[in-house]
């Protein structure tokens, strides 16, 4: 009943605290043959590590990853995966648990000190054990893992809104995204950002923000109906990313004000045969199953629990008290949420590709979605 691992036949187990020693994961059922890098790993990793701009927290982590085991490379071949598990490792370089002396005996408002206190009886206070989004760091490695397992199949993130400000679609450019420090497609929208994080940090507070992935080349059918739905578990494993407060997958809740004629997704046949839609206001996903279009989820993230305006709380002897968090942390936790947002959903679609081989084996289905 721990709940530490994520997945079916491609399974994730992720461990460690924010200042642990450690953090890593455990993927259990990634197929053989498969080449893998340290490198490849770690160029997701760097998307994530913290203190590369002013916008994120200031913690100094390389985010190296080690592979332990589940890979073998025979003279100078490249290693390949050998379908056993593979042990990716993450060393802890620059916790500061000190700065979290004055909060060990108080609750943050907005964070999960109060919940873990009342649960397991005691909490790691020193920045936030497993709650923390240090624990993100697992996940993306994870992610990279299972890219390898679906090559066929884009995933891509980007910030979509920090705060009130969201991005002009029709300015939306995907090269863009690399070239700001928000991940977003939307050039003149990253400097207003820039300007108004910069006044959010610099009065000690934070802000929230709303994350778009999208997968595209997933061909029709992955998924299952009922009680096994991609769109279902594709928004469970987008919750489960820490501060996330909501998932909505197309239109989401756009599409209750929508009429039937206009959310409808009209098909006609396509130039090659094969079924194209004229719109796609569920998000690639219809009964649970892929339609062949391109899956695209959005989650809203929280503002950072830690800030520096002092806040009412109470302590657990449950004296009513004030806390003010010191340390280093993210004005927008947001920002970091991008690449992991991808390994999720990647994680997701490795799963769904290997359950639907499971159970439809070779069958063709070419007549449907992405050749």
């Amino acid at each position: 009943m721990s709940h530490n691992t994520f997945g079916h036949l491609f399974r994730v187990t992720t461990f460690g605290e924010s200042h642990g020693p450690a953090l890593g994961c455990v993927v259990d059922g990634c197929p053989p043959g498969l080449d893998i890098s340290e490198q490849v790993i770690q160029a997701d990793l760097d998307r994530r590590r913290p203190g590369q701009s002013r916008f994120t927290t200031q913690r100094r982590e390389p985010d190296q990853v080690r592979i332990l085991s589940g890979t073998f490379a025979e003279g100078d071949a490249p290693a390949r995966t050998t379908g056993t598990p593979i042990a990716l490792l993450i060393e802890n370089t620059d916790q500061r648990s000190k700065d979290y002396g004055d909060i060990r005996d108080k609750y943050r408002p907005g964070h999960a000190d109060f919940t873990y206190d009342a649960k397991y009886g005691l909490r790691d206070y020193r920045g936030g054990g497993r709650s923390s989004a240090r624990e993100t760091a697992a996940r993306v490695a994870a992610g990279a893992v299972a890219r390898l397992v679906v090559p066929g199949v884009t995933v891509r993130g980007a910030l979509v809104q920090i705060g009130p400000h969201r991005v002009d679609r029709a300015r939306w450019d995907w090269d863009e995204v690399a070239r700001n420090p928000f991940f977003c497609p939307d050039p003149v929208a990253a400097q207003l950002w820039e300007a108004y994080l910069d006044g959010v940090r610099k009065a000690g507070s934070s802000v929230g923000a709303v994350v778009e992935v999208v997968a595209e080349g997933v061909p029709a059918g992955w998924g299952a109906p009922i009680y096994a739905k991609l769109d279902g578990e594709i928004a469970a494993a987008l919750m489960s990313i820490n501060a996330v407060k909501g998932v909505e997958i197309g239109d989401g809740f756009a599409a209750a004000e929508l009429t039937g004629e206009e959310n409808a997704d009209e098909i006609r046949r396509g130039p090659d045969g094969r079924p194209m839609f004229r719109s796609n206001h569920a998000g690639g996903l219809l009964g649970g199953l892929s339609t062949g279009q391109p899956i695209v989820a959005r989650f809203a993230v929280k503002p950072t629990s830690s800030i520096l305006t002092t806040r009412e709380t109470i302590d657990r002897s449950g004296a009513e008290t004030e806390i003010l968090t010191k340390g280093r942390h993210d004005p927008c936790v947001g920002i970091r949420a991008v690449p992991v947002g991808e390994a999720m959903m990647a994680c997701v679609l490795a799963d769904a590709f290997l359950r639907h081989r499971g159970q439809v084996g070779e069958r063709a289905t070419a007549s449907f979605g992405p050749a």
